[in-house]
């Protein structure tokens, strides 16, 4: 028998484990993609998934479906999470990486060449601050301001890191003019870049 969100939400707050099972089963895939995107390797990802899961267990009552839907409500505890996580593990380093990097024009076509695993290789390899800065803004849509409220830093260091960030994936992805891969959907949250 197949369940909507609102079958699996009103069976998560009676904390039952078949309901939580099928939440889990129906977005991990989905909130895995995003924890990869904010951890550095595939093991982190799949601890900050494993801790965001227990905190929307615990959390679900706070769920609100007028204020968005549940895969973004869980995506915003994905993302808080890898923050958090990323902030205690590595206190003294902040968010604030500073790299200077010259521009260099991203050749055509590249981005349609690639697949999403080879753009989320491209974009892990960023320096940490950029790569949070990076997802917030272009992939998750949150402003600048909201950013710097996340990572404890001004709107104009994030607009800094955002633009430090795409001179460094166009560098990075310029190495990839000679692959010949096949197109993916997921490739079109990077063609801002050019």
């Amino acid at each position: 028998m197949s369940h909507n969100d609102i079958d699996i939400i009103q069976g998560c707050r009676k904390r039952k484990p078949d309901f939580q099972r099928l939440l889990v089963e129906k977005y991990a895939t989905i909130l895995m993609t995003v924890a990869r995107r904010y951890a550095r390797t595939f093991e982190e990802a799949e601890d900050v998934l494993q801790d965001a899961f227990v905190k929307i267990f615990e959390r679900i009552d706070q769920f609100n479906s007028e204020k968005g839907t549940l895969q973004s409500w869980m995506r915003s505890i994905v993302i808080r999470t890898a923050l958090r996580d990323y902030r205690r593990k590595f206190p003294s380093l902040g968010s604030l990486d500073l790299f200077v990097e010259s521009e260099k024009p991203l050749p055509e076509n590249i981005i349609s060449k690639l697949t999403e695993e080879e753009i989320l290789k491209v974009i892990s390899k960023l320096p940490n601050g950029f790569r949070q800065v990076f997802n917030l803004y272009v992939i998750d849509g949150y402003s600048h301001r909201e950013i710097g409220e996340l990572l404890g830093i001004s709107e104009s260091t994030s607009r800094s890191q955002l633009t430090r960030a795409k001179k460094m994936l166009r560098k990075s992805l310029s190495h990839y003019q000679t692959h010949e891969i096949c197109r993916t959907t997921a490739l079109a949250m990077i063609l801002e870049l050019s």
